[in-house]
């Protein structure tokens, strides 16, 4: 026997329906809020996520599905998704035009890491991208967005917040850590004294405890930004009191790509195990130019959709359909006909046997059907069909022709 891979999941059965209701209920949300749906390749070059999410990432330097195709490309399956939807939006010149785009997706992304509860190899994201709109108020919607959704969804949520700065305050506040983090760079763990040299904010991720316990005395971004940059997140800070959604502020709240300026958030629940993220995003004004587009301010967010299956509410099931069966064989082609009229209306589940009463009675409650439609020896001889609804328990006759 062949198993799945390790880290890599078949979805099937409850699974999938809890999958299908996620995803349709996002993209019922995100069209309200005016997104239409694309869809990139799996497969991307490698360059891609190098010049994007960033080298020094652990994403890009140890969990990236990285080959050469037959063709020598240096190529990648894509570790996340607003990388890919930037490029699609570079590539179909969009960055020229003067129209807000709004596009949300879903489907599979690959990082290979060690699996564990809600976190595989292949993973599924559901997110959502805004080009062209640089006020905070895109930001607090987006936000707004997200609690809509896991409100839909039944699932409880803490929001936490940050702001990441731009390239005018940025600078001097990376120079102050890394005189605050070289000054204690002997206790701080190898990834960590990797990070001084290549990318300083991402020491603040760090998830080893005593690096955590050492930078509670760090310099904090959030006391050093500039007018723009802290006048943004006031406004929002404002907009999310006046609208009710609870939040934190984490000033170590840094996300793990490298693309990421002014507004950082992490959407996160205490239900499934520690604390966990179950959505995150912000804004990342700078990534559509360093992908060699016009300079086009952007915000996006992504929802881990593994994550969120356990908890979500799923809504009571509700009969629907026909079922249909014969308890004669000289019956059953006379089904086909019917079959295939009321599958332009609505679900049918049609059984090829004949069987019993019974038998027929369970097969309907198996696939939950609202009506069990049967025909036996009399109603084929005189062209009717036996008809129970299952949620009323009304039962009835009627010509087959009319049905």
């Amino acid at each position: 026997m062949i198993n799945p891979l390790r880290g890599m999941k078949d979805l099937t059965f409850e699974e999938s329906e809890r999958f299908i209701y996620i995803v349709d209920t996002a993209t019922t949300i995100a069209k309200r809020y005016g997104y239409s749906y694309i869809e990139t390749p799996i497969l991307e070059e490698t360059a891609l996520f190098k010049r994007s999410v960033g080298e020094s990432s652990d994403i890009v330097g140890k969990e990236m599905y990285q080959f050469e195709d037959k063709g020598g490309n240096d190529v990648c399956m894509r570790p996340e998704g607003t990388a890919g939807v930037v490029r699609a939006f570079v590539h179909a010149k969009l960055d020229r035009q003067p129209v807000k785009q709004k596009f949300y997706y879903y489907g599979p992304m690959f990082r290979y890491e060690r699996p564990q509860k809600g976190r595989l190899r292949e993973f599924h994201q559901f997110g959502c991208e805004s080009f062209g709109e640089g006020s905070v108020y895109e930001d607090f919607t987006i936000i707004t967005m997200i609690s809509q959704i896991f409100e839909a969804l039944g699932i409880g949520f803490d929001l936490q917040i940050n702001s990441l700065g731009c390239t005018t305050c940025m600078p001097p506040y990376k120079q102050n850590l890394v005189n605050f983090l070289t000054k204690i760079k002997s206790e701080l763990c190898e990834d960590c004294n990797r990070r001084i040299g290549t990318n300083p904010i991402r020491v603040l991720d760090c998830k080893n405890q005593t690096c955590q316990s050492l930078l509670v005395n760090s310099p904090k971004l959030i006391n050093n930004l500039c007018n723009e940059c802290d006048t943004d997140f006031n406004k929002l800070i404002v907009l999310l009191d006046k609208s009710g959604i609870k939040y934190e502020v984490d000033t170590n709240l840094v996300r793990g790509l490298d693309y990421y300026n002014k507004t950082a958030f992490e959407f996160v629940s205490n239900d499934i195990g520690s604390q966990s993220a179950i959505a995150g995003g912000g804004r990342y004004d700078k990534l559509v130019e360093f992908l060699e587009g016009k300079p086009t301010p952007a915000v996006g967010f992504a929802i881990g959709i593994e994550r969120i299956m356990e908890l979500v509410k799923m809504p009571d099931v509700v009969r629907g359909g026909i079922y249909l069966g014969a308890m004669t064989e000289d019956a059953i082609e006379k089904l086909f006909s019917i079959a295939t009229a009321k599958r332009k209306e609505t679900k049918v589940t049609l059984e090829y046997n004949s069987k019993g009463f019974k038998s027929h009675m369970k097969g309907a409650d198996k696939v939950n059907a609202r009506y069990v439609v049967l025909i036996g020896e009399d109603e084929l001889a005189n062209g009717t069909v036996w008809v129970k609804d299952l949620a009323s328990k009304e039962e009835k006759t009627v010509k087959s022709e009319v049905f």
